[in-house]
């Protein structure tokens, strides 16, 4: 069986922590920031975590398990 190919779409927006989990920027922190607190906006600034429903999926793209 040919290896398996990277979705680049999925292996540019998250990225692999040491212990396995996937690290993720929050969405809308790009455009229209006027009307957003600054707590808002710093909360947004901070990345997350992928969660549990996804993360088998996203790393069977990113070609990792």
């Amino acid at each position: 069986m040919p290896k398996m190919k990277t979705r680049k779409a999925v292996a540019s927006r998250f990225k692999l922590t040491a212990t396995g989990k996937l690290k993720r920027t929050r969405p809308g922190r790009r455009h229209i920031l006027e009307k957003k607190s600054s707590k808002r906006k710093r909360h947004l600034a901070s990345p997350a975590l992928v969660d549990n429903a996804f993360l088998k999926t996203y790393k069977r793209y990113m070609a990792v398990l």
